[in-house]
């Protein structure tokens, strides 16, 4: 699996915004490569955590999580290892300073794995009603 570099951009800011606040996503794919963060509608967010109601999740496939720990403190609780387990494969955990350097991935099982940061080409919406 890997992560679009504007994704991990997007999700380091967003991060940062949100401190000293939790912030909490879903992660959807084109393919193997990451490219968007999916808000889930009634997530609560706190100094401690942030709770997503899964429930409310729109239907769209989603790969894993990403949420921050504003300590700066990237190893998963209990309660991010059941989330891990629940839904799927991919986790990101991102601490301050909210930099290249402060995130860690992790499989459903809490175990670290790399993520590749490649170089993605979006799609511009405006391109799927050109006329052929």
């Amino acid at each position: 699996m890997k992560i679009a570099r504007e994704t991990l951009q997007f999700i380091l800011e967003v991060c940062k915004s949100s401190a000293p606040r939790e912030f909490a996503g879903m992660l959807s794919a084109q393919g193997d490569v990451i490219t968007e963060v999916i808000v889930v509608p009634g997530t609560e967010s706190s100094d401690e955590s942030a709770v997503m109601q899964l429930f409310m999740l729109p239907n769209i496939h989603t790969v894993g999580s990403v949420h921050s720990h504003p300590s700066g403190n990237t190893t998963p609780s209990n309660a991010d290892l059941e989330l891990f387990s629940m839904k799927g494969f991919v986790h990101m955990i991102v601490g301050a300073p909210y930099d290249l350097n402060s995130w860690t991935c992790y499989d459903k099982d809490g175990d670290r794995i790399k993520l590749e940061v490649v170089d993605y080409e979006f799609k511009d919406e405006n391109d799927l009603f050109e006329e052929t």
